[in-house]
């Protein structure tokens, strides 16, 4: 039995190597440029080290959401060209134009603010966002005409360099999807009759990306599926050729044996049938783990498949383990690699009514993450 390393209460083991090949196969499949998405520290695996496997799978560029995420990027050594799309009002883009990184622009104020940081040798590389349906950011069809115009002339003296132009899909249909396509064509007519020749028109995530082919366009961006993880609830990561890159382990801190009817954890949701063992995992939902989880997250402890024993507490739950060995000091496998017999993330998902994105960004800073060195 594989056991963490002395003084470890709990970790996350990040298989660098799992992201280079997901980007590899998703290259394959999709045939076009790799934008990979490591916002939100490459949703919780670590942005540097996901990005440097991202770009070492074939990836041409990194998007983020804001400026302080590709800074991030920059001062860890990545110097790709990176995108970063949502900013809060009146940034300044100084620091961002200094250090190379590419700006989602939705709306004519960041799109004068972008040329303003602009200086006399350095354009500004931007990527006008449209709003195709989604309802969130981007620029609205009412005002594109305007932006388009001031885009092409901010460009012509030599301010800004329309490098893209992109949207986002809402995965609601394939209709849905194919609407906002056709709308975000309408755009990009519009934009090229304005003088605008971008080089890269992307609006497809990972699920789009694999299921609707004439949405790859010049680039997709993916995220969740160059960790290893399938946007889709009929198609699993290993049906679609993946790797979940995140192991989150812990090792057991207590084993207790109790007698039949002992209440466990907060508000006794769990009372034991018979005799039994309970070990205790000391890992919580200040960690990340989903309290709605309680008394169904799945566990893999000496090869077996438990499941959560009570309330899931902030620091910690429990598992009954019934008459197995158990020590203190063996590790419990939280989730990771299905094909390898770990619990899915998407069971942990389920267990908690939500989407596997959420599981895997959601692990909290307390959770050491340890690169796995092949």
């Amino acid at each position: 039995m594989s056991r963490l390393a002395p003084g470890v209460l709990r970790e996350a083991l990040i298989d660098t190597a799992a992201i280079a090949d997901n980007v590899r196969q998703l290259r394959r499949l999709t045939g076009v440029e790799i934008i990979a998405v490591v916002k939100a520290d490459a949703y919780g695996h670590g942005a540097v080290r996901s990005a440097a496997a991202a770009l070492r799978g074939g990836a041409a560029r990194l998007g983020v959401t804001d400026v302080a995420e590709a800074l991030q990027l920059r001062r860890g050594g990545i110097d790709a060209p990176i995108l970063a799309w949502l900013h809060a009002p009146g940034t300044s883009f100084d620091e961002a134009a200094a250090f190379g990184v590419e700006l989602g622009i939705s709306s004519m104020d960041q799109l004068q603010r972008a040329g303003a940081a602009a200086s006399a040798d350095r354009p500004v590389w931007v990527h006008l966002k449209l709003e195709t349906g989604l309802g969130r950011n981007g620029i609205a069809p009412a005002d594109a005409g305007a932006v388009f115009a001031e885009a092409a002339r901010l460009e012509r003296i030599g301010r800004l360099r329309v490098v893209g132009i992109f949207s986002h899909l809402s995965n609601a249909s394939h209709d849905d999807d194919l609407a906002a396509l056709a709308r975000f064509h309408e755009g990009l007519s519009a934009a090229a009759a304005a003088g605008l020749q971008p080089q890269v028109r992307h609006i497809a995530a990972t699920a789009a990306a694999i299921d609707l082919p004439q949405t790859r366009l010049d680039s997709v961006r993916l995220g969740i599926g160059i960790y290893g993880l399938s946007p889709f609830e009929d198609r699993t990561s290993a049906d679609l050729g993946l790797r979940p890159a995140m192991t989150l382990r812990a090792a057991v801190a207590a084993v207790r044996r109790v007698p039949a009817g002992q209440g466990v954890s907060y508000g006794y949701t769990y009372r034991c049938e018979r005799d039994t063992t309970l070990a205790l995992v000391p890992i919580g939902y200040a960690d990340g783990i989903p309290r709605q989880a309680s008394n169904a997250g799945p566990v893999l402890i000496g090869g077996q498949r438990l499941r959560v024993a009570g309330r899931i507490a902030m620091d910690q739950f429990v598992v009954d383990v019934g008459d197995a060995p158990v020590a203190v000091g063996d590790e419990a496998i939280i989730f990771g690699d299905a094909t390898l017999g770990a619990p899915a993330v998407e069971e942990w998902a389920d267990a908690a009514s939500t989407i596997n994105y959420e599981i895997v960004s959601r692990i909290g800073p307390r959770v050491p993450r340890r690169e796995v060195v092949e």
